[in-house]
Formats: C-alpha cells, structure tokens, sequence
C-alpha cells in the first residue's frame, strides 16, 4: 500500500555551521568590540548572549541572517524569553523543533480525514504517516498539507509506492 511520512527535521551540521559563522561575524563587528556577545549550542538549544537588548536583537538577527542562508528553516526555532543575567547581560534560548509535535500531529490527522480523500493517517511517535490506495491520493494529499500548515516547517519522505 502507498504510504508516506510527514515529519519535520532540521539539519544539525548546518545549524552548527551557520552557528559558527555568526559567533565568527560577532568578532569581527566593530559594534561588538568588547562586548560579551555569542551563541552557543547544546542539546538542540542555541542560548544567545549579549551586553543588553539591543544586542541581543543584533545577535539574533545575524544567527537568523546565516540560519537562512544555510537552508534551516527558521520556522523551527521556538524563542525563549529574555533574562538578565549578572549586571546588565541578558540571554535568550532559542530551542531548535524538530519532530512533529503532538498537537500539530492531531490537526494533520483531522484535516486528512476531513478532506474525504481516501487515505489513512496515523501518528508514530513523532511523525505522521499517510496511506493509501492510490498515488494520485497521496500527492492531493501532500499539496493540501503543504497549502494548510504554514506555520510549521513539514518534509514529505519515505514516499512508497
């Protein structure tokens, strides 16, 4: 039977590339120079730090800028709020989502279903998988997810025919 999956990944090497770019570039910046500003990365959280707000906006909009030229979808970061550390030093967490979560897996299951094509979705852990009878079901199906969820990064694979 043809199946596919829906799940949502993001690129480790390419967050960490476009990671060390960005704490390359703060270096180098003249509005930078001596301050406390980075972006460190660990267990799928990018933690920024700066010398006040409006460097932290600064650090976020390059880490954003170098995210994107690196095809990582920026969709996927969940920004945490801003707190002081020492003194006037703020920093942020920035969580990198990957996996379909489970309130997002339940909306594409009830929206495959309300869409009357003939195809089945079930969540597996954190991926939906969407079967069928016919091909043409599947793609229909994948051009209405596409069209629906916009506010989520999706990748279609494991396409079986």
């Amino acid at each position: 039977m043809p199946s596919f999956d829906v799940v949502s990944e993001v690129n480790e090497v390419e967050v960490r590339n476009a990671l060390d770019q960005a704490n390359k570039e703060i270096g180098t910046r003249f509005d930078f120079k001596g301050s406390d500003a980075r972006v460190e990365y660990k267990d799928k959280t990018l933690t920024l730090y700066a010398d006040d707000d409006f460097k932290l906006k600064q650090v976020t909009d390059i880490l954003t800028a170098k995210l994107a030229k690196r095809q990582v979808d920026i969709r996927s970061l969940k920004y945490g709020d801003p707190e002081k550390i020492s003194g006037n030093k703020v920093k942020q967490a920035v969580t990198v989502r990957t996996g379909v979560e489970q309130e997002l897996a339940k909306k594409i299951v009830k929206l495959v279903k309300d869409s009357k094509t003939k195809v089945q979705a079930s969540i597996q852990g954190d991926t939906v998988r969407v079967s069928g009878a016919k091909r043409d079901d599947l793609q229909a199906t994948i051009a209405l997810v596409k069209k629906s969820i916009t506010d989520f990064p999706l990748q279609y694979d494991n396409f079986r025919d």
